[in-house]
């Protein structure tokens, strides 16, 4: 599979998520399958005002390969602009959101607002194109709401402006993540547009990434709260797909990715902010564990990684595969 002229290591994709696919996650799922990955979306207005904060969600590694880093915003001369600080962190792709439902992106008329203006989402596809020499991709939904799904018509705009491929959110910015994906909305757009097109939404294991495949007609899939705490779901979802068997990830597999995830989240961040946002993810690995309430109270509690390794020997310990110590 192709963006342009950058060639995709497999058409299984980590999906956007803000506050989740920083650099410390995508390295993980690069190392159990996906092929693609989409960095957490950065305001083009702050790196306008040159956020430093904002600048170092753009951090990359020649391990993230290929990734395209997200910028969102609704002003064409500002989203052009930002393709320059965007690309100091050599990108192989740059991705537009135009589907974030959150109330405080769409108030400012950013991510999803954008599909109540079509012609817009052309102009700023063609100002971001013209300012990049790398592919530009966009990330929609079905519509804003089930009044007004107009998902081939936006697709349309920014095909037309020079967008390489096209990542299609099977919801509406009205049902936010609720159950059920119009799987007849992706496949309009995969109808009508030329570029590849990404499925996305509720693709959860192999059944779910076949159906998506099936009923839509994409090129590729991608995979976003599935992973949370689930690297290895890219793994599986290629074994089911290619007819292997795969079986899930023992405990200390799953615990010992953990470690090394809080680990990389420290080196990315510093301790302080990096143990803060490794609570949210060892709670998602222990997802399924038993006693897994009492665990991530205390992983709450944490304020170092020897604190986060000393609950990981606990819990295993408790599962009786506490083995030797690091």
């Amino acid at each position: 599979m192709k963006i342009g002229s950058v060639t995709l290591q497999s058409n299984l994709a980590l999906a956007p998520l803000a506050g989740v696919t920083d650099l410390a996650f995508r390295e993980l799922c690069r190392e159990f399958g996906a092929g693609y990955a989409v960095s957490e979306m950065v305001s083009a207005k702050a790196l306008y005002y040159r956020d430093k904060k904002t600048d170092a969600l753009l951090r990359t590694s020649r391990a993230d390969r290929p990734v395209a880093l997200q910028i969102f915003g609704s002003e064409p001369a500002v989203m052009a602009w930002a393709v320059e600080p965007v690309l100091r962190h050599e990108p192989d792709v740059i991705d537009i959101n135009m589907g974030c439902p959150m109330p405080k992106i769409v108030k400012s008329g950013d991510g999803s607002a954008l599909m109540r203006r079509p012609r817009l989402i052309g102009e700023i596809v063609a100002a971001v194109v013209k300012a990049s020499p790398v592919p530009v991709t966009v990330k929609l939904r079905t519509g804003w709401d089930d009044g007004s799904k107009n998902a081939v018509e936006c697709a349309r705009y920014a095909e037309d402006a020079g967008a390489a491929a096209i990542t299609v959110h099977g919801r509406t910015r009205e049902k936010l993540y609720a159950p059920g994906v119009d799987y007849a909305a992706i496949a309009a757009v995969k109808a009508a547009v030329r570029v590849p097109v990404f499925g996305n939404g509720d693709v959860a294991d192999g059944p779910s990434a076949r159906r998506m495949f099936d009923e839509t007609g994409c090129d590729g899939v991608m995979i976003g709260r599935a992973s949370l705490g689930n690297p290895f779901v890219f793994r599986e979802i290629a074994a089911y797909l290619a007819g292997r068997a795969c079986p899930p990830p023992t405990l200390r597999e799953k615990l010992s990715v953990a470690s090394r995830h809080i680990r990389a989240l420290v080196a990315l961040k510093g301790e302080h902010i990096g143990i803060l946002e490794a609570r949210k993810h060892l709670a998602w690995y222990l997802k399924g564990v038993r006693g897994a309430a009492a665990y991530k109270a205390r992983c709450n509690q944490m304020k170092t990684a020897e604190q986060f390794d000393e609950l990981i020997y606990d819990i295993l310990r408790a599962a009786g595969e506490e083995g030797e110590r690091d």
